[in-house]
């Protein structure tokens, strides 16, 4: 269960972090509120009581307090067993709690059909967004940092390994883990890939180009989170995982430096605090842009966290430029980017075809890195608003309106957002007298 008070608590600043629990059991701790302590009684069920997340630093930051991330906890069930839904009612009403929620998880699928490698396989998604003219200006920047949030990354892929830097797995399913394939538990330093979709997205970034066309920005570093584990389903492997483990993941990636995150996954809002809320808010706090998969139910929805208003959620396009009819919409969508048939890496050194908004929002995230490449070698450090600027103004518009409710502020136009970031940075130079 994931608990959020009103304030901090002092009697609980000594809890471990979730982590330090798997690797030391000598740190179980049985007690959390009293009041929480007597319900769990009342049930017949007893926890380990840990911290959600842990401070970057000795103590926790500024921003950290203002986000609330010294607020959450995680109980831990120290018996299998269910959490009953009028247990987590009851504790929701406890005045000092302000959200309580079980531990949920959520799917994403990966349809991949292979193809031989060819250096002209898929051209077409790269030349929809002016790739070829936009890398005439920059091809990414060793210091700008990408962080993807998926299902890991297949670290020795020929594809990726030149531009991985470090990396976690924040995969530990303990509740409904004889559904789970493969790795599922024990979190560790090895974010690798049994899914395929996270190795997809990160080619779609960061791809050197040997057998396929190159990524958007692949002179830039990576990060690899793995917060999705496997799961079989109707015979179909899919990426599937804890929502508190992808905000690990998110905390993580802003602490270690990211400057653009990817997350190529969604989960619908059903009760409780709204998902991934105190990460999300912590990212915008440290000027880190976060880039999200629209979702791929072709309905009027919200998928969390692309429906926050500072994540850039992406929609996918088809081949004809038109937004692709599997493609969710709504307010929240920024951009529409290739979705259908993209050519990328995938497991045990091959490539594959795949189609979902999971692989529209990479070329976003790669375009973020790019633009703040070219800044970075002139001497400038771009915002999150000012690239949600630049991209908004270049974009292809579908109609006559501004902001389309279903392409958002249309497709992604990478070359014109260079020109323009240049004009911009020319602008500055001629007015302070720089050559």
């Amino acid at each position: 269960m994931r608990i959020k008070l009103r304030r901090p608590v002092a009697a609980l600043e000594d809890l471990p972090h979730w982590q330090q629990l798997l690797g030391n059991r000598r740190l179980e701790h049985e007690r959390f509120l009293p009041d929480v302590d007597r319900i769990f009684h009342r049930h017949r069920l007893s926890f380990f009581a840990t911290r959600e997340y842990q401070p970057a630093g000795p103590d926790w930051s500024e921003d950290e307090i203002a986000s609330g991330l010294n607020r959450v906890y995680r109980l831990v069930l120290s018996r299998d067993g269910d959490i009953p839904p009028d247990m987590i009612a009851e504790i929701r009403l406890l005045p000092e709690v302000e959200e309580a929620a079980p531990g949920d998880i959520g799917q994403m699928e990966l349809n991949p059909r292979s193809a031989a490698m060819s250096a002209r396989t898929d051209r077409a998604s790269r030349e929809a967004i002016f790739l070829e003219e936009a890398q005439a200006f920059s091809q990414g920047d060793s210091d700008i940092v990408v962080a993807v949030l998926d299902t890991g990354v297949e670290l020795d892929h020929p594809e990726l390994r030149h531009a991985i830097r470090g990396g976690y797995d924040f995969v530990n399913i303990l509740d409904g883990a004889s559904e789970f394939i493969g790795d599922y538990i024990d979190a560790d330093a090895i974010a690798d890939d049994e899914v395929g979709h996270g190795t997809h997205v990160a080619g779609i970034i960061v791809g050197k180009g040997q057998g396929m066309p190159g990524g958007v920005a692949p002179r830039c570093k990576l990060i690899p989170v793995r917060v999705l584990a496997a799961m079989e389903k109707q015979g179909r492997r899919v990426g599937a995982g804890l929502i508190e483990n992808i905000n690990a993941g998110v905390k993580y990636a802003v602490d270690q430096g990211a400057h653009v995150i990817n997350m190529s996954l969604g989960v619908r809002h059903e009760g409780g605090g709204l998902p991934h809320q105190e990460v999300i808010d912590y990212a915008y706090r440290k000027g880190v842009t976060i880039v999200a998969a629209s979702g791929n139910d072709g309905l009027q929805e919200m998928y969390y966290p692309g429906a926050f208003e500072t994540v850039i959620a992406v929609g996918a396009m088809d081949a004809q430029g038109q937004v692709a009819d599997f493609s969710t919409y709504g307010d929240q969508v920024s951009f529409i980017a290739p979705g259908v048939d993209v050519y990328s890496a995938y497991l045990d050194n091959e490539y594959a075809f795949s189609t979902g908004t999971s692989h529209a929002a990479p070329f976003v995230t790669g375009a973020v890195a790019l633009l703040k490449s070219y800044a970075r070698k002139a001497g400038r450090t771009l915002s999150d608003g000012q690239i949600k600027h630049i991209l908004k103004h270049t974009s292809d518009k579908i109609d006559n309106r501004f902001k389309h409710r279903k392409a958002g502020y249309g497709r992604l136009n990478l070359a014109d957002a260079m020109r323009y970031l240049e004009f911009k940075l020319g602008q500055r130079r001629e007015r302070y007298g720089y050559h």
